[in-house]
């Protein structure tokens, strides 16, 4: 197992099709394994070798996806830097994961330049072999399944580098599970809006290629500049951040476009029930939620009904495609209580989401004690993930454990807050959040974007609330504000805000 296989068979089996598709630019699958290669090449002629690090600072074009696959047929290890990272932050995933070299577009030069110093090698950057590279007797130096096929850098709650390993055979089976899973077809066009140095969208890279479908970039998400690519591009499928969906639904006018959408997929964080509904009425498409993390490659459930569930009038069918979902195919998945026991199947006890399985990462690079804290004395991964349970498997997570709000001797789930938030007309996002109070120990803070042109008072919403949830869930101040804190895949970032 190697994931640059998927795009040799690709080429193989369609070479003429179109593959990579950005404005005026195209290339067929031939043409998208020739330039792979040649980029594989330039790295090789460069002094990088099998195991080494190789970074990229890279928009979503076609020379990311080239990256994904040239760098793996060098033997090499590609470390994608989330391009809206500080310089220094930057820099430090550089020197942490040893990076030996670092692929840049024009967009980044500037950027490029500044980081050399942290280089393993130095001053050693690579403008233009991406895009223009040939070498017909180049020979790849293919990895073996075990071994690292890719690197990212979480952001954590520390500071701290925290750089996931994936290795092929974790790429590769999560690709094809996705097919299986989703469908997946030479007929499908895979829109990459979500960032690709992300795995809400790297994912699909290597799925996509599997069944020889088309890939279609956006560099730059605006709601309606993604809106004009999935009509104009005839997009199938994509899995996009809820923040993003949000924005999209919103737009004035987003369900006037001519969509083919087969299927909406969401992932990366919660989604409110109300946005899932505008999306099922916006794209006029099947809808799947999705959860997962960098440390699952990325999927762990998917809201797909069963064959039971199906039989279910529609109105009924929606409380489970707003579920976090069942289990991904090849995931064994419990949820435990905090003695490791797993917690009934009601839907209402909560324990933490474990998981194990071939898609599940070895650990964590150059950290052997942080990746024996993150599981458990089973193999189960540690996901800090709370949720409940139902009887037909499906979960559904409430909080993450550190963003649980524990006010008054009562645990509040941030996420059941926004939910009736975004319900009302104003909202156009929120964030649901603790602070330190002396009477209360926590008290339930919400911030608020309000949609162009509407207006509500912070008494209006937290009456809102306390009309729909008990009152001890419902916020105790409201912060307005021009827009959330992200971070680089497009969440909503807490953290910045309780630090506020």
């Amino acid at each position: 197992m190697n994931v640059f296989a998927f795009l040799v068979d690709a080429a193989a089996r369609h070479p003429a099709r179109d593959a990579l598709r950005q404005d005026a630019r195209i290339l067929d699958y031939a043409e998208a394994l020739r330039r792979s290669r040649g980029l594989a090449a330039a790295l090789q002629a460069r002094g990088v070798r099998p195991g080494d690090r190789v970074a990229c600072l890279l928009r979503n074009d076609i020379d990311h996806y080239l990256a994904y696959f040239g760098v793996a047929a060098a033997g090499a290890i590609l470390v994608s830097l989330n391009t809206r990272l500080s310089p220094g932050e930057q820099a430090t995933i550089l020197r942490h994961s040893g990076s030996a070299m670092l692929l840049h577009d024009a967009t980044h030069a500037e950027r490029a330049a500044e980081l050399a110093p942290a280089l393993r090698g130095g001053a050693s950057l690579v403008d233009g072999a991406i895009a223009n590279g040939d070498e017909p007797s180049f020979s790849p130096s293919l990895a073996n399944a075990d071994e690292p096929a890719q690197l990212y850098y979480t952001s954590g709650t520390t500071g701290a580098p925290k750089g996931v390993v994936l290795t092929h055979r974790n790429v590769c089976t999560h690709a094809l599970a996705a097919v299986r899973e989703l469908s997946l077809s030479a007929a499908d066009r895979w829109a990459h809006i979500a960032p690709m140095f992300h795995l809400a969208d790297a994912w699909a890279t290597f799925a996509i290629t599997a069944v020889g479908g088309t890939h279609v970039f956006l560099p730059h998400f605006t709601a309606r500049s993604a809106l004009d690519l999935l009509a104009d591009e005839r997009i199938t499928v994509t899995n996009l951040v809820p923040t993003m969906l949000n924005l999209m639904v919103k737009e004035p006018g987003a369900a006037d476009r001519p969509y083919t959408m087969r299927v909406m997929l969401s992932g990366g964080a919660p989604i409110a029930p109300d946005v899932v509904r505008a999306i099922l009425d916006t794209f006029r498409c099947d809808y799947v939620q999705t959860y997962g993390m960098t440390e699952t490659s990325p999927y762990l459930t998917l809201s797909l009904l069963t064959p039971a569930l199906q039989r279910l009038p529609r109105d009924e069918q929606m409380r489970w495609k707003c579920k976090t979902g069942r289990p991904f195919a090849g995931v064994e998945l419990r949820v435990v209580d905090e003695a490791g026991r797993p917690v009934a199947r009601d839907d209402r006890a909560i324990g933490e989401i474990r998981v194990r399985g071939a898609t599940v990462t070895p650990g964590y690079w150059n950290d052997p004690e942080t990746t024996a804290i993150a599981f458990d004395g089973e193999g189960f991964l540690r996901t800090g993930d709370l949720a409940t349970i139902d009887p037909y498997g499906y979960v559904n997570i409430v909080d993450r454990s550190k963003d649980v709000i524990k006010t008054g001797g009562e645990a509040v789930y941030s996420v059941e807050v926004e939910n009736v938030l975004y319900a009302h007309a104003a909202v156009l996002e929120c964030a649901v959040f603790g602070v330190p109070d002396p009477v209360w120990g926590e008290r339930v803070v919400a911030a608020i974007v309000l949609r162009d042109g509407a207006a509500a008072t912070a008494d209006e919403l937290i009456a809102f609330c306390r009309d729909r949830i008990a009152h001890y869930k419902s916020p105790k101040e409201v912060r307005f504000l021009q827009s959330l804190p992200r971070t680089g895949s497009g969440k909503i970032t807490k953290k910045v805000l309780r630090e506020g």
